[in-house]
């Protein structure tokens, strides 16, 4: 049987969006520490245009900036997304809220903290946003877990693996390997 050669498929109506690398923040010192990270990845993961693709350990710090609070637990995760940086961070924030963060003063304890530190190589400085994050570079609590899910060739993976061993080394902020975490079932225990 011969194809009809004059047949042509409809081209799709909606554009296919380029996806892109980001990398994530996650940090929670109130309640069910671990559980939150957990919650936080599978609702990232089940969102529209977000597929989690990695994640680091998780490690335990004193807090930052506000001492007179909980012990964090932090992670990274390496994101791939057809979301634009503005979509993700809205997402993030959205996130934040269903799973019951409130912003009660900066620096403050909170159930969950989702900050998005990079977006494959943008370069954005607006009110809302500003990528790289400003501020990454100055926090082992990031940049250690952060070490671990940077892709092979990334142009700031071997200053973070510098700075994640020496943080490690000199326990910087308190930081100490914690756990891993299996966020695929949240009902799984830790280090499974």
């Amino acid at each position: 049987m011969s194809m009809d050669k004059s047949f042509q498929p409809e081209q799709s109506a909606v554009p296919v969006r380029k996806t892109a690398t980001a990398y994530i923040a996650l940090g929670s010192n109130i309640g069910d520490r671990s559980m939150m990270l957990a919650s936080a990845l599978q609702l990232l993961d089940g969102a529209e245009g977000v597929e989690v693709m990695q994640v680091s350990s998780v490690y335990e710090t004193d807090p930052v900036g506000y001492a007179d609070q909980p012990a964090f637990l932090n992670m990274t995760a390496a994101l791939s997304t057809a979301l634009e940086p503005l979509e993700l961070l809205r997402l993030l924030l959205k996130l934040e809220l269903e799973l019951g963060r409130v912003r009660e003063f900066r620096n403050g304890p909170r159930v969950i903290d989702l900050d998005l530190l990079l977006v494959d190589d943008v370069s954005l400085s607006l009110p809302e946003l500003e990528l790289p994050h400003p501020r990454m570079l100055d926090r082992a609590f990031v940049m250690v877990p952060l070490s671990e899910v940077l892709e092979k060739g990334h142009p700031l993976l071997e200053q973070a693996k510098a700075m994640a061993g020496a943080a490690l080394r000199d326990g910087k902020e308190g930081i100490v390997l914690w756990n891993t975490i299996n966020w695929r079932s949240a009902s799984a225990p830790f280090g499974s």
